[in-house]
């Protein structure tokens, strides 16, 4: 697997681009962006939205939080976290009301070890932790 210390954002995306073997042309298909927008944002000269990054992420079937960590909108923690609870809520396996225990438990362990932020205080561990920053 590639090293997230690329350098900057579109340094890491040229290099998860020729990770997955696609052109820039197939990537900016598959991202619904244009060729001369992702190429702009590969060589440094666009900052894109969390919406295009999103869009970057689900071509390259790689996680979106990583996208925002490499372009500064999340910090790596964040990310972590944000993974963390993705992962417990897309399970197929465990219903909601298990899905909900289980975010309280990693809340309260989070806490715990001081790592509690200030949204965890109303309790609720909801979908909202999954939505991209608005940046």
């Amino acid at each position: 697997m590639a090293s997230l210390n690329v350098g900057n954002l579109g340094e890491y995306l040229r290099e998860q681009r020729r990770n997955a073997q696609l052109s820039l042309r197939q990537l900016s298909e598959a991202a619904g962006v244009s060729n001369p927008y992702l190429s702009q944002i590969e060589r440094g000269l666009r900052k894109p939205s969390a919406d295009i990054l999103q869009q970057l992420a689900k071509a390259l079937r790689i996680s979106a939080e990583t996208l925002y960590v490499q372009a500064g909108m999340l910090d790596e923690r964040e990310r972590e976290e944000l993974e963390t609870r993705g992962v417990i809520l897309a399970d197929p396996s465990i219903n909601e009301r298990q899905k909900q225990v289980l975010l309280q438990i990693y809340e309260s362990f989070r806490k715990e070890n001081g790592l509690g932020t200030e949204d965890d205080a109303s309790g609720t561990a909801g979908g909202s932790a999954v939505t991209p920053p608005s940046h």
